[in-house]
């Protein structure tokens, strides 16, 4: 083999090498920040669970803590598996990567090995004076002169490309290690959290046993409860549609000013915007669950025309629709006790019960906070509950019941964490608000939404 071939079979080879290192993975620190949020939900859930069971009259609010615990804790073992998949990826491509450069490693060691003997066996008749002296000009000597300078770098290269893979080789062997180290944990912690999971069930199971005697006085509660909601979302129903109805009635009246003055202009106009419904699915429901319809109006274009707003409400309409899944907690602390839509009752099963928002149970004293900016258009309490406060998002409204006291009036323009006002506590003695949101967008039609996936994780 001539010295120039080995030559360049080396430096393609170091050139594919240095092409061809392994890239760095993100998804373990995703999923160690998962873990640890579930971990931080867990202990809320724990913390509020210890101050409830000083209440003995308060079973069904463990029953609630406790099935939000578990359900977390399936979220936690999902979360680990999740971990445990991706450690195994990645022990598999450092298992791989070990075998490639103990292969590159052998490789340059043989080659090394082979410029290393060819110029043992050329030391005669390629002695470096006479290579050089041996030369038909000038130029020709130079070339040469410069070969022996790239040969002389060549080998030195060789030298350094060994160690540096050498090296690599150790860290790649002590990375491989420190993963394996790092899967054992995470089986340890998966049995644990799995033992936790079955005693905590055996819990919330006796704590339903326990319910299973007071079934009368639970109905009597359930169907209070179902009253004080339908008073509730049918005032939300009357206030929002006189709400949007007189938002329409300004826009149009804009719009007919401005072609009154601009009789030769097109139409249509900058004064006011028709604003369209939200795109997406119906929100979906849980295997066995009855689905849930709203009562009222869908949108179509025989029967709704388009809703007409002022831009400065169609521009804060669509930054809150743009920031679905990130909007503010209604509360510093605390977890969902019932989701929305038809489900059956915790405790009873055979009672289907119905919810516009979703239930959030926080601390005592927590204050309640607006989750965008807008503008307050309601306060009131009706007969028998706390008090509610609706809040404008253009076309869109936050609603929030349960509350103790308000600390803003009708009219009040609110930023997003804004306090509304201080909790108060439910029926069961535990505090908790309900949290709705709804969406008006053309002439007696209107949705209420599922405000889980409009919220971001607790803040």
């Amino acid at each position: 083999m001539r010295l120039s071939s080995i030559i360049l079979c080396l430096l393609l080879s170091l050139s594919a090498y240095a092409q061809n290192q392994p890239t760095q993975l993100y998804s373990k620190a995703q999923l160690e920040a998962k873990r640890k949020e579930i971990l931080d939900a867990i202990g809320e859930t724990e913390r509020q669970l210890d101050a409830i069971k000083k209440d003995k009259n308060a079973t069904l609010g463990q029953l609630r803590a406790l099935q939000n615990k578990l359900a977390d804790r399936q979220r936690l073992i999902s979360n680990i598996n999740d971990e445990m998949d991706d450690i195994d990826k990645t022990i598999k491509l450092s298992s791989r990567e070990v075998g490639t450069l103990k292969q590159r490693l052998d490789i340059l060691k043989v080659r090394y090995a082979q410029s290393i003997r060819y110029a043992y066996e050329s030391r005669g008749s390629y002695n470096m004076l006479a290579f050089i002296f041996s030369s038909s000009d000038f130029n020709d000597a130079m070339r040469r002169m410069k070969y022996l300078k790239k040969f002389r770098e060549y080998r030195k290269q060789q030298v350094d490309q060994i160690r540096m893979t050498q090296d690599q080789l150790q860290h790649k062997i002590g990375t491989l290690a420190q993963q394996k180290t790092d899967k054992e944990k995470l089986v340890l912690s998966q049995e644990q959290q799995k033992q936790v999971l079955e005693q905590e069930t055996k819990e919330k199971n006796q704590t339903i046993e326990g319910l299973k005697g007071k079934e009368g006085q639970l109905l009597k509660d359930i169907e209070k409860n179902r009253l004080t909601t339908v008073r509730i979302n049918n005032a939300i129903n009357v206030y929002i549609e006189k709400e949007m109805a007189e938002a329409q009635r300004k826009a149009e009246e804009a719009a007919k000013k401005l072609a009154a003055a601009n009789p030769k202009a097109p139409g249509t106009t900058s004064a006011v915007t028709p604003i369209k419904p939200i795109a997406g699915k119906e929100p979906a429901t849980s295997p066995g669950m009855p689905k849930f319809t709203p009562h009222t109006k869908t949108h179509t274009t025989n029967e709704a025309p388009a809703l007409l707003l002022a831009p400065t409400d169609v521009a804060l309409a669509e930054n809150f629709e743009g920031n679905k899944g990130k909007l503010y907690w209604p509360v510093d602390k605390g977890y969902i006790t019932d989701h929305f839509g038809r489900h059956p009752h915790p405790a009873v099963p055979t009672v289907i019960i119905e919810n516009y928002g979703i239930d959030i149970q926080t601390t005592q004293g927590a204050p309640v906070k607006a989750v965008f900016d807008g503008t307050v258009t309601k306060v009131f309490s009706p007969i028998g509950s706390n008090w509610v406060i609706m809040v404008k998002h253009g076309n869109f409204f936050t609603v929030y019941s349960g509350l103790q006291s308000t600390n803003v009036k009708v009219d009040d323009q609110v930023r997003a964490r804004q306090v509304l006002g201080i909790v108060a506590e439910n029926d069961e003695h535990q505090p908790t608000i309900n949290f709705q949101i709804w969406q008006f967008y053309g002439k007696n039609s209107k949705k209420n939404l599922n405000p889980e996936p409009w919220l971001g994780r607790a803040h």
